[in-house]
């Protein structure tokens, strides 16, 4: 469930003003007068509402910008606020709380042309009621389209690729700009995120494609790199051997037992490849040697 705060409390302190003023006078006319007639009845009226418009209840997490005679006279509150009479009115009771404002840039171009949807929330507070009060009209609805021009232009300056990928460089750049633009209206931008990014559905499928075929290339290009870096191994090892015809004897034997070992089953060397144990030994014997060794 949502939950928000409400004012009701200073609403119901106001009428209860309004209605003891009214019955405070009507009270009086009553002891002097004897009767309660029209005029007790009008000017009652009239001395509750100037009793209600003297006394506010100012809530905890709100400024009451008053004006006396057309002018800023002060900033009040939280709590009870008195004015005068007729001369002294708050024009707006700021709320102070962190706010959060959703804004998006429908259908707007990149550099390179391709047009995106992008929705964000800006996070922001007034610290200065009397500018939230005297330099612009409606200030929650100017960080709204402030902050929405903010974000085209933004978005027009990168391409697609920019957009997509460096969100946080982006949240940064908004919330210096709007910093800037709006501190003069007495508002401090909190912080600004970009929530969504919606592509064309005709683009999708050609940008999938794109990342596949990227994909691709990069898993050829190690590949090519893995088989580069075993032919320069193998360029090594032969080199070693050729000076050590001992070493290639050992080796081979080696490969020969493992070949065996995994297989299980009776070794079968070709004559060409038989030739490399004939220096000393006769192959048969080593290739018996190699099988009584996986037997066993």
């Amino acid at each position: 469930m949502h939950r928000k705060t409400s004012r009701n409390g200073a609403v119901v302190f106001t009428i209860l003003i309004f209605a003891l003023g009214v019955a405070l006078v009507l009270l009086t006319w009553q002891l002097v007068a004897g009767s309660i007639g029209l005029a007790a009845l009008a000017t009652a009226a009239i001395v509750g509402c100037l009793a209600a418009s003297s006394i506010h209840m100012v809530m905890q997490w709100e400024k009451a910008v008053v004006m006396r005679l057309g002018r800023f006279n002060r900033v009040a509150g939280p709590g009870i606020v008195f004015t005068w009479p007729i001369i002294e009115f708050y024009s707006l009771r700021v709320d102070q709380r962190v706010m959060a404002t959703y804004f998006g840039a429908e259908e707007t171009l990149t550099s390179d042309l391709v047009p995106v949807n992008v929705d964000a929330v800006v996070f922001w507070m007034v610290f200065s009621a009397e500018k939230a009060a005297t330099e612009v009209e409606n200030y929650s609805v100017a960080v709204s389209w402030m902050a929405q021009a903010v974000l085209r232009k933004a978005i027009g300056r990168a391409s697609l690729n920019e957009v997509a990928m460096r969100r946080d460089q982006i949240d940064s750049e908004l919330k210096e700009v709007l910093e800037e633009k709006l501190s003069c209206w007495g508002i401090d931008v909190i912080d600004v995120e970009v929530r969504d990014i919606v592509v064309p559905k005709e683009l999708q499928e050609a940008m999938a494609a794109e990342a596949v075929a990227s994909r691709e290339r990069n898993a050829r290009m190690i590949l090519a790199e893995a088989e580069r870096d075993i032919s320069e191994m193998l360029k090594d090892a032969s080199a070693a051997y050729a000076d050590d015809p001992e070493a290639m004897r050992l080796r081979t034997m080696h490969l020969a037992y493992e070949s065996v070992k995994q297989s299980g089953g009776t070794l079968v060397i070709p004559s060409a490849f038989s030739e490399g144990f004939t220096d000393s030994r006769d192959a048969s014997d080593v290739v018996n040697a190699v099988n009584t060794a996986v037997k066993g």
